[in-house]
């Protein structure tokens, strides 16, 4: 599907949506539980789903009631050999070494640019332990593996993805004897760590957090069950505060002002920028302002990056974006896809490999754009439609649904002209 949207203002109030990041969280573990657990507030996007499917097929039953999820978990069992992760990157990670409790053979399958981010540190893991596996030598996916996980020390580098550590963590607690995840260098996306060692403490697991250089994790325990509701995602508010920022008058609820969410870093980053956010009658919301050129670092936070990178383009100044290589193995290279995108439009982006200079500009004009199937790179652009003298059309902007079903409804509820074709 595409999208062309003749600018106008924005103004409303609406909810935003559960965070992703919890949600696959509080699944795995209720999952894990052999009680009931009741999970609320939950968004089926298409990463979410496959988490749900990933569980059942590793023996957990989840019966889904509009928003809610009713989970009984059970210990890990194959009720299938092959879990889907269909695009998500969270769905993969995490659930590799969950599955690997179990050493029956199993199958992972992904589909479009899943297929080829990265797998090293588990295939790094499995070559120490004799975990027999294969994957086809172009690609990262499909992967067979056949073999089980085992206690003992776990070494994973601190500068690549937390998913990696948070499935260790989902794991390991699982096995009959102790365990170390030891962090080598320093840890990046401390704030998803975070969330991780939150979820488990919930639900009954405790893990030793010793200065993020290490993890100590006893064996032999037991997830227990917990209703648990999911707060909204941080990561989503960017798109709308930045656009609040461009002159939109939105207003956002569920969102928790103590969150542990490491995306909660847009506040800080937006500010940094110039404008001004407000956390009012629990409320949230960013003012109308110039905004200017700013450095900003995305170690913690990738996921910020595109709604950011527009921002900035419409920022007076020169901003520099630093620490910027994890964007470009998300869904798709997030570093050369905005800037290749916003330059279509007018902006002004150069590219290092771990670094962005990007000189603001005070207007965009319209244009044909690719949304490179990438979720955030669809919904960050839609919103640079608020500073365009001309319509812009998004290529393949139905890829919102893998964490925002609904978002063209409530770009349209907020007073967005989109024509769809």
């Amino acid at each position: 599907m595409n999208v062309t949207i003749h600018p106008k203002k924005l103004k409303g109030t609406i909810a935003i949506p559960p965070s992703k990041s919890l949600s696959h969280r509080a699944i795995i573990a209720a999952s894990l539980a052999k009680e009931e657990s009741i999970i609320s507030n939950v968004m089926l996007s298409k990463d979410i789903i496959a988490t749900i499917e990933g569980m059942k097929a590793l023996g957990a039953q989840i019966k889904v009631e509009g928003t809610t999820l009713r989970i009984r978990g059970s210990e890990v069992r194959r009720i299938s050999n092959v879990i889907d992760a269909n695009e998500s990157g969270s769905t993969l990670r995490f659930l590799i070494p969950i599955a690997l409790v179990n050493k029956e053979p199993i199958e992972f399958v992904g589909r479009n640019h899943l297929v080829n981010r990265p797998l090293d540190s588990y295939y790094e893991i499995f070559d120490k332990m004799g975990i027999e596996y294969s994957h086809p030598q172009d690609s990262y996916l499909p992967l067979e593996t056949s073999g089980g996980l085992v206690s003992g020390i776990y070494e994973i580098q601190g500068n690549i993805s937390s998913q990696f550590i948070t499935g260790l963590l989902f794991a390991l607690p699982l096995l009959e004897g102790d365990s170390v995840v030891k962090i080598v260098g320093p840890l990046e996306s401390k704030g998803y760590v975070d969330l991780t060692l939150d979820i488990l403490a919930k639900f009954g697991v405790t893990i030793l957090n010793h200065n993020y250089e290490s993890f100590e994790i006893k064996g032999n325990q037991s997830y227990r069950s917990y209703n648990y509701t999911v707060e909204g995602d941080y990561s989503q508010t960017a798109f709308f505060l930045v656009a609040g920022a461009m002159g939109a008058d939105i207003k956002l609820k569920g969102i928790v002002e103590d969150s542990y969410q490491g995306d909660k870093k847009i506040l800080e980053d937006i500010q940094t920028l110039g404008a001004k956010i407000i956390f009012k009658d629990d409320l949230l919301y960013c003012k109308p302002s110039q905004t200017m050129g700013a450095t900003i670092d995305f170690s913690q936070s990738p996921d910020l990056g595109p709604a950011l990178t527009v921002l900035a383009s419409l920022s007076e100044g020169i901003s520099n974006f630093v620490h910027v290589s994890r964007l470009r193995i998300k869904e798709c290279d997030r570093v050369t896809c905005m800037k290749e995108e916003l330059e279509r439009l007018g902006a002004k982006i150069d590219e290092e490999p771990d670094t962005m200079i990007i000189y603001g500009v005070p207007k965009l004009h319209g244009g044909i754009i690719d949304s490179h199937n990438d979720h955030r790179v669809a919904m960050a652009l839609a919103m640079a439609s608020l500073k365009m003298d001309g319509d812009l059309t998004i290529l393949n902007a139905d890829c919102v649904s893998k964490s925002y079903p609904n978002f063209w409804e409530v770009f349209e509820a907020l007073g967005g002209d989109v024509t769809y074709e």
